[in-house]
């Protein structure tokens, strides 16, 4: 686990400075912090669930990052051009301080170990429980990490570094889009509504008079603000699993993630299915895509009095679940 490799690397020759704030960028709520002095530790994460977590546990805990910082520990997220961003942006946080990359083989740390390595010459690390923990003086020559600022790509949206479907429409949602009816009357809830493509098929759709956009990343949920304009659409940065609506909704439309790391979860995806069926009307639909090796039938018969498959290709199935099971 990551709290073995940074115990390892403040064992055996890691020094922290004296004074002054050390920032932990996007820390899962699994990262311990123990061995950092807690009361100069300042928790970055742009993801609400985990957000939330360091909140309650007694961190401040913000989604960008400190004014200054002595220090910066760099949680490798799965996304390569999001780790580079988040080194780069490190350094220029604290241009003489003090940088700690940690993260894991599967997530790519070794490959900026390296790059590190070749840019700074000797680097400073510890390897253990399959992954690495790397740390140099912070240096100007990662500039050229820092990711583009959102921009409009080739399907028309704005996307940035980082979010899911970053570079092109998700399969499955646009899948989900064609079996969607051209009429839907009443309010729509858009479970992980990443950067808005779903909602932003939905306000096309004759009747709709509202649509929410419940979304855990903030980076994508920015994105979201940028594409999907319309009047009738509210946003919420929040956690699918936990949030309630104001007012409930005659549909919700969902392609709900399915891992948080390298494994697939359905049980994340069964959340969403809970979470749905109580924030929709006695009458109210769930209309939902999913990998088509996902055991979601079961979950959606527990929430649902009515549930029919009716779609499919090769890799997904969408779903149209109605009634919810009070």
């Amino acid at each position: 686990m990551s709290v073995s490799r940074l115990s390892t690397a403040l064992d055996g020759g890691l020094v922290l400075p004296d004074d002054g704030v050390i920032a932990v960028m996007r820390p899962p709520a699994t990262y311990a912090l123990g061995d950092l002095p807690r009361d100069r530790v300042q928790v970055v994460q742009g993801f609400r669930p985990d957000f939330d977590y360091w909140a309650a546990a007694g961190f401040p805990v913000s989604a960008d990052l400190p004014d200054a910082a002595s220090a910066v520990v760099v949680v490798v997220p799965r996304a390569k051009a999001l780790a580079r961003d988040m080194v780069a942006r490190a350094c220029a946080l604290t241009p003489d301080g003090l940088i700690i990359v940690d993260g894991n083989k599967t997530d790519g740390v070794d490959s900026l170990f390296k790059e590190a390595r070749k840019r700074l010459g000797d680097v400073a690390s510890v390897t253990k429980a399959h992954g690495r923990c790397f740390w140099f003086r912070a240096s100007d020559v990662f500039a050229d990490w820092v990711a583009p600022a959102p921009a409009k790509g080739a399907h028309g949206f704005v996307t940035t570094a980082g979010v899911f479907s970053e570079g092109s429409v998700d399969r499955g949602s646009a899948l989900l889009v064609e079996n969607l009816p051209p009429k839907m009357k009443g309010r729509v809830g858009d479970l992980g509504a990443g950067w808005g493509y779903l909602s932003a098929q939905m306000l096309d759709r004759a009747g709709i008079t509202a649509i929410e956009l419940i979304e855990a990343e903030a980076l994508a949920l920015d994105c979201a603000r940028q594409n999907v304009t319309d009047q009738r659409a509210l946003f919420h940065w929040a956690d699918a699993t936990t949030f309630r609506p104001a007012t409930p909704f005659d549909h919700v439309i969902c392609n709900p993630p399915f891992h948080t790391g390298r494994a697939a979860e359905p049980a994340l995806g069964q959340a969403f299915i809970a979470a749905a069926a109580k924030m929709l009307t006695p009458r109210g639909a769930l209309w939902l895509v999913a990998n088509r090796q996902l055991p979601y039938e079961a979950p959606l018969k527990a929430a649902f009095r009515d549930v029919a498959q009716i779609a499919q290709d090769g890799a997904f199935k969408v779903f149209h679940a109605s009634r919810p099971a009070r």
